[in-house]
């Protein structure tokens, strides 16, 4: 493995304050110190280091945006972008839980959930003390959140929820997980359900090619019992897992960028040291072609969430615009993964060098948090007016 350069080919770093740079150097220094040396393995293992959890807590990885008396470190839109794109740096596995945890479990607790339960969960979900997990997606609705099946009833002071979930990062280890379900009316509401409830299983997803240093499983209700002060009394409606899901989308178009970043620099380092034809690659053409591409294409990808992280900052970036970012960047940072892998030849496709752990871990984010046609939809709704949805 080569030491790591971050592209910053246009001078972004001038766009960033002297608190986001110390951010991103802590983040930087913890991944090149406790990640990339066991990533590899951990990906061979199929096999989550769950002992990480704790160190991104004390890190200040989880929740940075949530205010600093639940527990955050209360800082702005685009420290958690810097964070996103250093941990995916070392492994889309690795962002993806820092990421349920921010944005899909203490979001919708600090935007939705009653004052008791953010005094009670926040705390100790931003330590990592505590995990969570978000169930939307069903065995039967992926794209179409709507038509969940997953539903509760009142009984006396709890509710009965029964249904399942399925592709729920962090679902194994999780303590609590954020339920989207259904009322007796059809309305969609969210529940927070605390693990070891009588009837509550979460089994573990086996066999991914890709995340696999990522826990991923199910989510089963069978008559489960959840106190009704677990309610989410702030929110009604998809507008509730949609929220989430903007918010997850935002993080995951920064943390794309450090996987493309990681690809290019071993991609750019091996052309300068290897040599064919009594010289190195980088001499020849098609080689410069493609580290020209890449670094253009990461540029774009920055400024893309540079000015979304400003607007997110001022309440003013849209779904849309976020929708963009994440399909667009995760796009760019999988086609960099294959095409940087096929600057090494056969060495690109070995556990030397993070080509293929990137290639096949890019191939679960351009397809979570809304697919990469369903982002392009979304974007064409918004220019036209007219859903392609229904």
């Amino acid at each position: 493995m080569y030491p790591y350069k971050p592209v910053d080919y246009f001078g972004i770093d001038e766009l960033l304050t002297e608190e986001h740079k110390i951010i991103r150097s802590a983040i930087r220094d913890w991944v090149s110190r406790a990640v990339v040396p066991i990533i590899e393995k951990a990906a061979h293992d199929h096999k989550f280091p769950q002992h990480l959890l704790k160190e991104m807590g004390e890190l200040g990885a989880f929740g940075p945006f949530i205010p600093e008396k639940y527990g955050g470190a209360g800082l702005d839109y685009i420290s958690y972008g810097v964070i996103m794109t250093e941990l995916e740096r070392g492994d889309s596995g690795i962002r993806s839980a820092a990421s349920v945890q921010t944005s899909l479990v203490m979001f919708p607790i600090h935007e939705f959930g009653s004052e008791e339960q953010k005094q009670k969960y926040l705390p100790k979900l931003a330590t990592g003390e505590m995990i969570g997990c978000f169930g939307l997606t069903e065995p039967n609705h992926g794209s179409d959140p709507g038509s969940m099946e997953t539903k509760f009833k009142e009984d006396g002071d709890f509710y009965i929820l029964n249904g399942s979930k399925m592709w729920i990062t962090n679902s194994t280890i999780a303590d609590i997980a954020v339920v989207w379900a259904k009322d007796e009316e059809g309305t969609v509401r969210g529940l927070i359900v605390e693990k070891g409830l009588e009837g509550f299983a979460a089994p573990e997803t086996k066999g991914k090619w890709s995340l696999r240093a990522s826990v991923t499983g199910e989510l089963v209700f069978d008559n489960v019992k959840v106190p009704r002060e677990n309610l989410l009394p702030n929110v009604k409606g998809l507008k509730g897992p949609l929220s989430c899901l903007n918010s997850a989308r935002y993080g995951i178009a920064w943390g794309a960028i450090g996987a493309a970043m990681d690809c290019y620099n071993t991609a750019l380092e091996y052309a300068l040291e290897r040599k064919q034809f009594n010289k190195p690659i980088a001499s020849f053409q098609l080689i410069q072609k493609k580290l020209a591409e890449f670094v253009t294409e990461i540029t774009k990808a920055q400024l893309l969430v540079w000015r979304l992280g400003n607007l997110r900052n001022e309440e003013k970036a849209t779904p849309a615009q976020i929708s963009m970012a994440k399909r667009n960047n995760v796009s760019m940072a999988l086609q960099i993964a294959r095409e940087s892998r096929q600057i090494l030849g056969a060495m690109g496709i070995t556990d030397d060098f993070p080509m293929m752990r990137h290639m096949m871990n890019l191939e679960s984010v351009i397809t979570y948090e809304g697919t990469h046609d369903i982002h392009l939809l979304i974007t064409g709704n918004d220019i036209t007016g007219i859903s392609a949805f229904n």
